[in-house]
C-alpha cells in the first residue's frame, strides 16, 4: 500500500512536471519572457500583417495566361505575368486552381484535351519555379466557357487562355 501510495506521487509529480514544462516560456530571474521569445513572437506576426505585397498588388497581377492557337507552350507574356504569380504563392500556403479553356474551333474533345494540356503547361511551370505540386489542382473546360462570343481571331484569341483562381 505504501509502495502505491509513493508510485502515484511520483506519477503525479511527473505528470505535473511534464505538463508545467510544456506550458512555459523562456524566462530571466525577474519572471518576465525574455526578450528572445518576445521578439520571435513579434517578428513573425509582423511578418504576417506587413507582407511585402499587399490586395493592391495582387489586383494588378495577371490571372488569365493566353497561348497560341492550338497550343500548350506558354507565351513569353504569359510566362513574365507567370513569375509575378509565382512570387506571390511563394508567400501564401492555399491551393492553386488552374482552369484550361480553348476556342470553339475543334471538337469538344479536342478542346477539352487542349484546356487540359494548357493547365498543365502552367501548372509545370509553377512546380519548376518553386510552387508545390500538391498545391496545384488542374481542371479544363474546353470550349464550354467562353469569355468573348463571334467568330473572328479576337474572340478566338480571349478564349484561348488558363485561368489562376
Amino acid at each position: 500500500m505504501k509502495y502505491q501510495a509513493k508510485s502515484m506521487f511520483l506519477g503525479v509529480a511527473f505528470f505535473s512536471a511534464m505538463l508545467a514544462g510544456c506550458a512555459s516560456t523562456e524566462t530571466d530571474s525577474s519572471g518576465q519572457e525574455s526578450a528572445d521569445a518576445l521578439s520571435t513572437y513579434t517578428e513573425s506576426t509582423d511578418s504576417m500583417s506587413d507582407s511585402s505585397y499587399n490586395t493592391d498588388d495582387m489586383a494588378n497581377l495577371e490571372t488569365v495566361f493566353y497561348f497560341e492557337f492550338d497550343q500548350a507552350t506558354l507565351t513569353v507574356n504569359a510566362r513574365q505575368a507567370l513569375d509575378a504569380q509565382i512570387v506571390r504563392l511563394k508567400k501564401t500556403t492555399g491551393p492553386v486552381r488552374l482552369e484550361g479553356h480553348a476556342d470553339e474551333r475543334g471538337t469538344r474533345e479536342y478542346n477539352i484535351a487542349l484546356g487540359e494540356r494548357r493547365a498543365i503547361s502552367v501548372a509545370d511551370y509553377m512546380a519548376i519555379n518553386g510552387i508545390p505540386r500538391y498545391r496545384i489542382e488542374t481542371v479544363s473546360y474546353g470550349e464550354e466557357r467562353p469569355v468573348a462570343f463571334g467568330q473572328s481571331e479576337s474572340t478566338y484569341s480571349q478564349n484561348r487562355r488558363v485561368e489562376l483562381k
